[in-house]
């Protein structure tokens, strides 16, 4: 599997939304090579250090074929003109979250990249899309994208392309654990694998582990809908 990338798109902090919290979302195109680190893209922000960003989450991939679904669900809207509409660092293209899997290896420019987790939505695309119900529609159609830890650091360029290296867990999609997370949200059985997917970062095998523990599913409205002042 050898795939173009479309856009390379790094951020820096800038107010979001009516409250103008802090955000690196609004991400734009890269012309020349930029190195990759450990922690992402260099020159590339976030406002919520806690929650975004981080060896997990140092690279954002989402699918630019989402984007036609996107239009049809909300009509035309500035933002589904050109890639960077959900903040991903590559819009792709060929991978989506029913072919990509937990574990997988992408050569990237001269960066090796790891599929590490689904990405979960917070209420900070609510402010994007000026959409209030935006970050929970995105957790609903499972068009989600997702993360991915680096391997080896390097640099990566505009006109570099996505080569699959290696596939260790290629039944653990994120499509699949996205259904274990928010659809069949108790499932015994696919919850127990989900915690021991030694690939899949830490914090989604905690949250396997703890419905396990608990039989009860988290709260998701303060990700979802932020703040209520």
């Amino acid at each position: 599997m050898d795939l173009p990338v479309l856009s390379l798109r790094i951020g820096s902090l800038a107010p979001l939304g009516p409250r103008a919290v802090p955000s690196g979302i609004n991400k734009l195109e890269v012309a020349a090579p930029i190195w990759l680190g450990e922690s992402g893209f260099v020159g590339d922000m976030q406002g919520d250090t806690a929650k975004h960003g981080g060896p997990e989450k140092a690279v954002h991939p989402y699918p630019f074929e989402h984007y036609a679904a996107w239009s049809n669900d909300l009509g035309e809207h500035p933002r589904l003109r050109s890639p960077g509409a959900f903040g991903e660092n590559i819009a792709t293209d060929g991978l989506t979250e029913d072919s990509v899997a937990i574990g997988d290896r992408f050569q990237l420019g001269t960066s090796i990249v790891e599929v590490s987790q689904g990405r979960q939505p917070c209420w900070r695309l609510n402010e994007r899309f000026s959409r209030k119900t935006m970050a929970r529609e995105v957790q609903e159609t499972g068009r989600t994208g997702w993360y991915c830890r680096v391997i080896q650091t390097g640099t990566v360029g505009p006109t570099d392309r996505l080569t699959l290296l290696e596939r260790s867990t290629p039944d653990w999609t994120i499509r699949r654990i996205w259904r274990a997370f928010y659809v069949d949200t108790l499932d015994k059985s696919e919850l127990r694998g989900i915690a021991d997917l030694d690939r899949l970062a830490a914090t989604w095998r905690n949250y396997a582990l703890r419905r396990l523990e608990s039989g009860k599913v988290e709260d998701w409205s303060m990700r979802l809908q932020g703040p209520t002042s």
